[in-house]
């Protein structure tokens, strides 16, 4: 026998708690019968979410990957180095954020489609943190205006915004670290760029709770289930704060 809100949690469905969620509004049922918190399910037993029957355990894939430049994130079959050929996992994943052809470091990629919907909804404002090298000395006034926000235009895409202001924090002669609640394409560069700065290197070296670390160019591991709750806990914090998609 199993609680219901992990049979839930195991297909795949959601996390624990919106599972329990579920339950007390009388969306879940058991053999027909509605639900009641806590209770547990054996094997047999039919579970039903609305009318759509709920299978049994699908091992949910969470992995973090250090994506090396080069290497693309799309599901485009025909593309040579998209990040899915790259990878060959043998089991259907695919990324919860993009990071740009030229730009390297945490990809998180999952089959937990309800995982990747939330972390991309750019309302949640989910942080995710990059170390950068620019193609000239910072100055105090170009790490002030990064953090105030900059304006970027772009004609051609219909593109005109200024950007969420956010953390930045001088590493060096030419590093910096910021931390960006939002993800427009190409943001940081764009940034950058606006004030006329190029950049040589970008990583990305957090989601949220999840950190790059040691992890190696081309290198892949799961998650910690310490990281995992905290993932999906601090996602269901945003969601309940009621605070797009995410293509940096």
């Amino acid at each position: 026998m199993v609680r219901l809100n992990k049979y839930l949690s195991d297909a795949g469905v959601c996390s624990r708690r919106e599972a329990d969620r579920l339950i007390e509004a009388g969306r879940v049922t058991v053999d027909g019968k509605r639900a009641v918190t806590g209770m547990k399910v054996e094997p047999g037993q039919e579970v039903r979410l609305g009318k759509k029957v709920i299978g049994g355990r699908r091992e949910r894939i969470v992995l973090a990957v250090n994506k090396p430049v080069g290497i693309i994130c799309t599901e485009e079959q025909r593309e040579r180095k998209s990040i899915i050929r790259y990878l060959d996992y043998p089991e259907r994943i695919t990324y919860a954020g993009r990071l740009d052809k030229d730009s390297e470091g945490l990809l998180i990629m999952t089959n937990d489609g309800d995982l990747i919907n939330k972390m991309m909804r750019a309302r949640y404002r989910h942080e995710k943190e990059y170390k950068v090298t620019a193609d000239k000395p910072l100055t105090e006034e170009f790490l002030k205006q990064m953090a105030e926000g900059v304006r970027i235009r772009d004609t051609e895409k219909g593109l005109d915004v200024v950007t969420r202001p956010c953390r930045v924090e001088k590493l060096g002669k030419y590093t910096f670290s910021i931390v960006l609640t939002q993800g427009l394409n190409r943001q940081i560069r764009r940034m950058c760029e606006t004030l006329g700065y190029g950049v040589r290197r970008l990583i990305r070296v957090r989601i949220m709770n999840v950190r790059l670390g040691g992890l190696k160019p081309g290198a892949v591991r799961k998650l910690t289930e310490q990281e995992l709750t905290g993932l999906y806990e601090q996602i269901e914090e945003r969601q309940d704060a009621g605070t797009g998609r995410d293509t940096e």
